[in-house]
């Protein structure tokens, strides 16, 4: 697909190109199995009440200030929401926990749960069991079996490319799939996200997987802590590497072939610009959720997060151009408006993890000692550059002893991004 002219002056690869055609119909948008209870196209009426009571009401919740610009008409999504990304305010918010199919934006959950295991370098390589019951047209970055990969590699095809095939040899990795799903409930429910349950770790449609704009806020949130999420989520493009092939004489060549991420915001389109500010973070489309977003951004030293799931009007990239609606309202309504709920913090929020500022395999500092670090550049022309510097959180105690769970997350660099040639 063309890359607008205002936002990316780069040509593609005929290797890139056909990629970013597959990436229409990922992950698994033609052969997804009907859940056993497809939710209803009306939101309950009661829904859970974390971060607050409104936030549990069906509807639209707002509290417009004086001067507050009103929220955009065409927004058609189930759900969605609008949150600061450091003080976790939610400014508004659609059925913010309607439990609805996730997609791809699962494995946020998923990158959050398992880049702390393994260091970058660490090596696998690939078995024919890795890549074992991977769901039917699921998205691809192209691993192949017998092949080494790098774990920097198997997380740039999950983050650039939602591919599934990465998801699977990082689960084997994992002692497998099964163990990866618990994996994942386990920290679903330490991070308070409720409205969360995983059947399969890539976000395939599986009956009972369910997800809520609540809770894929608070992935993001969570994983944004971690160098090696932000470097990942806001990478533009990178190389990959492909299949050995031997010649006539018996050597042995490898080479690479360029990835783009599929996120738009990010990496633009012929109906989509950049937006302005953006760093991230993960997009999924199935047939069960339809279209989902959750995006992060950075203007004027603010910093927030909207999650999109599943607008209701069918246009090439309508979740884009809603979620880039929302973010031109939450930019503008910042301070003038009543957060209507919060995003709530992990349960051991008491506690910072000693890693929670650093990087993947233990290698970064402890939360008090954080110092900005630098992000990854994309290859290929395109600066997707971050100098994402997380300060500890501070834990404020309330009288009678008790600890603010909701501490303040800063992001003061997060998404100071490098000119575009």
């Amino acid at each position: 697909m063309p890359a607008p002219k205002k936002a990316l002056r780069r040509s593609l690869t005929v290797t890139s190109a056909a990629l970013t055609a597959l990436a229409v119909l990922s992950p698994a948008a033609l052969a997804a199995p009907s859940p056993s209870s497809s939710p209803s196209a009306t939101p309950p009426a009661s829904m859970s009440a974390v971060g607050g009571a409104r936030l549990g009401e069906p509807g639209t919740q707002v509290d417009l200030a004086g001067g507050a610009p009103v929220l955009p008409k065409d927004v058609t999504a189930r759900s969605w929401i609008v949150a600061d990304a450091e003080s976790g305010d939610v400014l508004a918010a659609h059925n913010a926990h309607w439990k609805l199919a996730p997609a791809s934006t699962l494995k946020m959950l998923f990158a959050d749960t398992l880049l702390p295991k393994w260091p970058k370098t660490a090596k696998r390589k690939v078995e024919f069991s890795d890549l074992a019951g991977m769901g039917a047209g699921s998205s691809l970055v192209g691993v192949k079996e017998e092949e080494t990969y790098t774990v920097h590699d198997l997380w740039l095809g999950v983050f650039l490319r939602s591919g599934n095939d990465a998801v699977h040899v990082l689960s084997a990795m994992n002692d497998g799939v099964e163990k990866t799903v618990e994996d994942m409930n386990a920290h679903a429910e330490e991070l308070q996200a409720g409205d969360t349950h995983v059947v399969s770790p890539d976000g395939y449609d599986m009956p009972g997987q369910v997800s809520s704009a609540y809770d894929l806020t608070l992935f993001a949130r969570s994983g944004l802590q971690k160098k090696d999420f932000r470097e990942y989520a806001s990478t533009v493009s990178a190389e990959f590497p492909g299949e050995t092939k031997k010649d006539k004489k018996g050597k042995t060549s490898r080479e690479s072939f360029e990835i783009q991420n599929t996120n738009r915001l990010l990496s633009g389109d012929s109906d989509v610009e950049v937006y302005p500010g953006i760093a991230g973070v993960k997009n999924g489309n199935t047939t069960n959720a339809g279209s989902t977003f959750t995006g992060v951004a950075e203007q004027g030293g603010k910093v927030l997060l909207v999650t999109v799931m599943n607008p209701a009007k069918d246009e090439h990239n309508e979740v884009y151009k809603e979620t880039a609606r929302l973010f031109d309202w939450g930019f503008k309504a910042t301070g003038k408006v009543q957060p209507v709920g919060r995003l709530v913090g992990p349960k051991s929020a008491e506690s910072p993890s000693p890693e929670a500022s650093g990087e993947a395999g233990g290698a970064g500092k402890g939360a008090a000692g954080t110092e900005p670090v630098a992000g990854a550049q994309a290859t290929g022309g395109g600066g997707a550059g971050i100098a994402a510097g997380i300060t500890a959180g501070v834990l404020v105690l309330l009288a009678g002893g008790a600890f603010l769970v909701n501490r303040k997350w800063p992001l003061p660099d997060l998404v100071r991004r490098r000119p575009r040639p």
